[in-house]
């Protein structure tokens, strides 16, 4: 556990109240863990839930709201090991996530805005998304997501591992 902690920058007492279910980790400490695990955050949460079903049916997505800001990421893709995994994000107003550029390191990945206004700062690149704009992130990077607005934005993330 003490390596875990070290090349996810969390506190080793973190990880352990995680792993008991005492604490509930924030989108940030998410990123860092699934970025130590050399894997996509997605898949760190829906490893849990895993089946050979090739159909998700809306009602039987699993969902996970970080408890300090409200985001909300939706597993759409059915839980069955495919390359492709989709996940609808509500990143509610006036919120930023920020994410460690290891979480990014063993994907692909597409943002596609389905409501509202997304600024997404990509390293030292800041892009302003709007409905209907796509992008493919570039090499891993620190990466923050913004919803500057005073209405929740939802977007769409399509992961591929590299």
């Amino acid at each position: 556990m003490g390596e875990l902690a070290e090349r996810a920058g969390v506190s080793k007492a973190m990880i352990s109240k995680i792993e008991r279910g005492e604490a509930s980790p924030t989108a940030t400490v998410l990123g860092r863990l699934s970025g130590a695990f050399g894997l996509q955050l997605s898949m760190l949460l829906a490893l849990a839930e895993q089946s050979g079903d090739r159909l998700c049916r809306a009602a039987d997505q699993p969902v996970w709201t970080d408890p300090e800001t409200g985001y909300t990421r939706r597993a759409v893709s059915p839980r069955n090991g495919g390359m492709l995994e989709l996940v609808e994000i509500m990143l509610p107003a006036n919120v930023r996530i920020s994410y460690p550029s290891s979480a990014f390191i063993f994907q692909h990945q597409q943002i596609w805005v389905q409501r509202g206004t997304l600024v997404f700062q990509e390293g030292e690149l800041v892009h302003e998304l709007e409905v209907g704009d796509c992008l493919q992130l570039g090499p891993p990077a620190p990466c923050t997501f913004i919803n500057p607005s005073n209405d929740p934005c939802i977007y769409l993330v399509a992961l591929v591992k590299r």
